[in-house]
Parts: C-alpha cells; sequence; structure tokens
C-alpha cells in the first residue's frame, strides 16, 4: 500500500507542479526563487528550478547582470546572524551550536544554485551561468563573492572522484569530434582532414574527462604523440603525409596539445589529474613506453623579451634557446614562481624542463608569443613527487644541466629587469 500511496501522492504531485508552472510564469525572478528555497517537494522543486533556468536563458546582458546582482547582494551572508552563531558556537561548542553556525554563514545564494541543479542538463546550464558571471567581474568587482561560491560548489561536484576519462578516436561520434576541433585552444585544428591526422593513425592518442553530469561535454583533453625519441617540432607532429610508426615501436609519449573546454569551469584544476591518469592508462597499453614528455608552448615569451629589452628579431637559434632557458629558469612573477603559467602548470606537477628547440613551432602564433621556441617539459615517474615538492615548498625550478647550461649565458644584468 506504501508503494502505491507514494506513487499517487507522485502523479498527483506533478499534475500540480505543471498547472504551478503555468501559474509562475508571470512571476518575478526573485519571487520564483524565494519560492525554490522554501520548496519542500521534489516535484515541485523541479518544476521551479527549471523554469528558473529557462527564464534565465531568455535574459539579455542587462537582465543577466540584474540577475548575479540578485544573487550576490540579496542573497549575501546574513553578517549579525552569522556572528552571533559563531560567538555561540564560540562560547559552548557543541553539534548543534556547530550545525547552527555553519547554517547561518552560509549565503542562501549556495543554497539556490544547489537547489537549481536538480533538473536535466541543469548543471551545463549553471557552468555556462558561471561563464558569463565571469565576463562581468571586470566591470563588476563586487560580484566576486559570488564567483567564489560557484567556484566552490564546482570545486565539489568536478572533483576527481566524479570525472571519467574516455579515449577520443576517429571513430568517436561526430558530436564529440565538433568539439574537440571547437575546443582546441592550443593547436588549430584546420578541418576534418587535420583532425583524422591526429587521431586515427595507430601512433596517436587523444584522452578527455568527461562528468556524469555532463556526458557530451568534454571537460579538458589532451593530445598525445607516441614517437621514437623526444620530438622537437609541433611541425613534425602534425605534418601531413609523415610516416607513422607501430604503437609497439614508440619509447615516448609526447602530451603536445592540452586544452581546457568549459570556460565557466575557470579555476577548477583537471590538467594535473588527466596528465597523471593518462600515464597509467598508456602504461597499461604499451608497457615499452619509458619517456612521458610535453611538447610546450611558451606563451609569455616574447612579451618579457620586449620587457626587459631583450627581443632581436633578428636572433639566431642558439640565441633564441638561451633567452627561452633564461625566461622559464629565472623570470618571476610577484610570489616568486615563473611568469611563465604553462611553466608552472607542469612543475607542479612534478616535471622539470628538459630542452628547449629553436623553429619549433613556426605558425603565426608560436611565432608572434614565442618567437617559435617550445619546450619539452619531462615526467620522470620516479621523481614527479620530488620535483612537486621543491616546486611547491622552495619553487625550485628543476631542469636539465644543458637547459641551465642555456641559460647561464643571459647576462640579465644588460636587461631592463
Amino acid at each position: 500500500m506504501t508503494f502505491f500511496a507514494d506513487l499517487l501522492s507522485s502523479l498527483f504531485e506533478k499534475k500540480l507542479s505543471l498547472i504551478r508552472r503555468v501559474e509562475d510564469d508571470n512571476k518575478p525572478i526573485e519571487e520564483l526563487c524565494g519560492a525554490l528555497l522554501s520548496s519542500r517537494g521534489d516535484v515541485s522543486g523541479m518544476t521551479l528550478a527549471q523554469l528558473i533556468l529557462d527564464r534565465y536563458a531568455s535574459f539579455d546582458e542587462a537582465s543577466k547582470l540584474s540577475w548575479f546582482l540578485l544573487l550576490a547582494n540579496d542573497m549575501d551572508v546574513p553578517a549579525e546572524t552569522a556572528i552571533a552563531a559563531i560567538k555561540a558556537y564560540h562560547a559552548k561548542p557543541s553539534n548543534q551550536a556547530y550545525e547552527i553556525m555553519i547554517g547561518a554563514v552560509e549565503p542562501a545564494r549556495l543554497q539556490l544554485i544547489r537547489r537549481l541543479n536538480q533538473t536535466q542538463d541543469a548543471t551545463t546550464k549553471l557552468v555556462k551561468m558561471r561563464e558569463d558571471l565571469i565576463q562581468f567581474l571586470p566591470n563588476h568587482p563586487h560580484l566576486g563573492k559570488l564567483n567564489v561560491d560557484f567556484k566552490h560548489l564546482f570545486a565539489s561536484w568536478f572533483n576527481r572522484g566524479f570525472l571519467v576519462l574516455r579515449p577520443i578516436s576517429w571513430s568517436s561520434p561526430a558530436h564529440i569530434l565538433e568539439k574537440i576541433i571547437t575546443y582546441e585552444s592550443v593547436h588549430e585544428i584546420e578541418n576534418w582532414d587535420d583532425l583524422r591526422r591526429r587521431l586515427q593513425p595507430e601512433d596517436r592518442r587523444c584522452f578527455a574527462f568527461f562528468h556524469p553530469a555532463m556526458p557530451d561535454e568534454p571537460l579538458i583533453f589532451v593530445e598525445v604523440a607516441l614517437t621514437e625519441g623526444t620530438p622537437d617540432s609541433i611541425q613534425k607532429i602534425l605534418l601531413e603525409g609523415r610516416d607513422v610508426i607501430s604503437a609497439d615501436n614508440a619509447d615516448t609519449a609526447a602530451f603536445y596539445s592540452i586544452s581546457n573546454c568549459q570556460a565557466g569551469l575557470a579555476g577548477i584544476s583537471f590538467g594535473n589529474s588527466l596528465i597523471k591518469t593518462v600515464v597509467q592508462h598508456l602504461l597499461r597499453e604499451l608497457p615499452q613506453i619509458r619517456n612521458f614528455v610535453t611538447l610546450s608552448p611558451i606563451p609569455g615569451l616574447v612579451k618579457w623579451l620586449n620587457e626587459t629589452g631583450l627581443y632581436d628579431a633578428n636572433a639566431d637559434d642558439e640565441t633564441q634557446m638561451k633567452l627561452a632557458a633564461s625566461y622559464l629558469l629565472n623570470s618571476k612573477n610577484q610570489n616568486g614562481q615563473p611568469r611563465d603559467a604553462v611553466a608552472r602548470f607542469h612543475l607542479n606537477n612534478g616535471a622539470l624542463v628538459a630542452a628547449v628547440h629553436a623553429n619549433a613551432d613556426i605558425s603565426k602564433n608560436g611565432m608572434a608569443q614565442s618567437c617559435g621556441v617550445m619546450v619539452n617539459y619531462r615526467y620522470d615517474l620516479s621523481r614527479i613527487s620530488e620535483h612537486h615538492e621543491a616546486f611547491a615548498n622552495k619553487q625550485t625550478v628543476v631542469s636539465e644541466r644543458s637547459v641551465k647550461a642555456l641559460a647561464n649565458e643571459v647576462d640579465l644584468a644588460d636587461s631592463n629587469v
């Protein structure tokens, strides 16, 4: 009887929700949010959540800004209540006082966002909502606290335990392949033939992280070249008509492109887990591979050269390599870490700077950002933890002696630094 009673109750609630949906269509969004926060029924809550998300999807830029201001200002932490709850817990710690304190310091917008995330495709829509929010931050910095809340929730929703690694191949669904083309952010995929060259040969691999709530949206993907020896040029990797090697003959896996796909997940780190997971996958498939390296861009090199007065458009290859090595090993940001964001990423993951190469990316973008120079970071599996700790604790940039020797030949005393 309980089963049938629950079934009838659910059907009745769905019918009431459909009626309520019509009644709520013209209500102000503030009222809908209040109703969602006070809702106790699952079906009615889902109906309200869907209505709010549909309403947001129809907003123009001004309406979106008003929505974010509503969340940031009207659903903020009630300061006086929060302070009183903290004092009460400090005076007499107990489970009940702790629960009251946690509830008091949490802004209502956090609960609202959680409740919005209960309809089909809601997670995707909320990620897109944060992408919109980020666009407003430069001119509306007071919305930063709302961004912190989104990031806090997404860090939980998208933690490594929920992510699924999926190989991407030429036989993957077309709608996934189209997104790989769209989201590639390092080396542009020009057309379907270009994509085929990156996915179909047996010495090429591609892997992406997906989330169960966003099964058709890659979060991040990495492209891998299986090679004999360490590659020194992206042109060779992407060359049309190149000689394909047997995957069983490869001794090196070169990560040559890592692309984050969702702007709304900015600040949520996937790259570290992706590389480590892909390494383990490749070791199971191809146990003869011993070298794991990257062929990475140096996006800030030209800017640094211009700022320091070291830029020379006619510099020879050896000089370009020396300058690049000095930039990677010696240029620091205000936190004492390498200025180059790609370097920070790989060094924090436990890699070391293995080599620099001139004329490695002669594309328009490669020449503009780094004079065509690229860098290999190497992941020595036996020393990843050691290198990570050295960088994390002392900002030590671990490199091969050959790279240090190149960097030492640059006299920064003659620059503007």
